[in-house]
């Protein structure tokens, strides 16, 4: 190789080597350029467990438990505490008094309704020997059919029904014991129903004899009724007779003047029968 060219190699080699340095830092400038993606991250999640070797060998003190707080009020001067069945005091009625000498010799000649007198003072009498009446389960009713002979002496006596046996008892008891009883007025035997009221909510109320010389309401008679065999028709319902003014002179003289208590008990079986806890009904 002459002189020429190897000084063309060494030209071209040259030439070649700075090329092959601009293209280098030209890549390197532009890779700075673009964007670069972020690295990926890998987290990682370590639990710390207890050692378990150091709960075996010495195990934790436990400490008392707490006790509850008490709260303590003070007591209410409006609020009392409600009483219990052992406290409560059970309602009571006492025997009512035995009819009076004088009350049995009106009883005795009073003939009006059945002998309205001597019925009345008969039952006050039993009931003023059967004692005092309690709240509870022995107290009740009954009710007797009752026939008294014209000497005043029982003929015949009959339970209809009765709420209780020891009321039933107690009556029979008083019946069999009464004293001995003035004639009855008609001085025909005497049949007649009575109810006896042992109770601690209930007595005898005296009746009301002033209206005892007014006749009886006509008995209902259904006049729709037929026998099936007379010719139909319709009755109008019955007026009682007038009373003869001769007899309600005569019967006027028997009734006596009511009590103020009599009076009472007619006013409030009334308002017990026709009043109403609804105003304005």
């Amino acid at each position: 190789m002459n002189k020429r060219q190897h000084h063309a190699v060494w030209a071209a080699a040259l030439t070649l080597a700075l090329h092959a340095g601009a293209l280098w830092v030209a890549g390197m400038r532009w890779g700075d350029s673009l964007p670069t993606k972020p690295a990926r991250t890998q987290a990682v999640l370590v639990q710390m467990l207890p050692d378990l070797t150091d709960k075996v060998r010495t195990p934790p003190a436990t400490s008392p438990p707490e006790a509850e707080p008490q709260v303590v009020t003070a007591p209410s001067v409006l609020s009392a505490p409600a009483p219990t069945s052992e406290q409560r005091v059970l309602a009571s009625m006492a025997a009512p008094a035995a009819p009076s000498a004088e009350e049995w010799a009106f009883a005795a000649r009073y003939t009006l309704k059945n002998s309205k007198a001597y019925r009345h003072t008969w039952g006050q009498q039993v009931r003023s020997m059967m004692g005092t009446a309690v709240e509870g389960p022995d107290q009740g009713m009954v009710r007797f059919r009752i026939e008294i002979a014209p000497d005043g002496q029982l003929h015949r006596l009959q339970t209809l029904w009765s709420t209780s046996a020891v009321a039933e008892r107690l009556a029979r008891q008083a019946i069999e014991q009464l004293p001995r009883l003035p004639p009855t007025p008609t001085g025909q035997p005497l049949v007649f129903e009575k109810t006896i009221a042992f109770s601690a909510f209930a007595h005898e109320d005296p009746p009301i004899y002033k209206d005892d010389c007014k006749p009886d309401p006509p008995a209902f008679s259904n006049p729709f009724a037929w026998d099936g065999r007379s010719p139909l028709s319709r009755a109008g319902p019955a007026r009682p007779a007038p009373p003869d003014p001769r007899e309600l002179q005569e019967c006027m003289k028997q009734l006596p003047q009511d009590s103020i208590e009599a009076e009472s008990a007619r006013d409030r079986r009334l308002l017990e029968q026709w009043g109403s806890v609804r105003p304005g009904r």
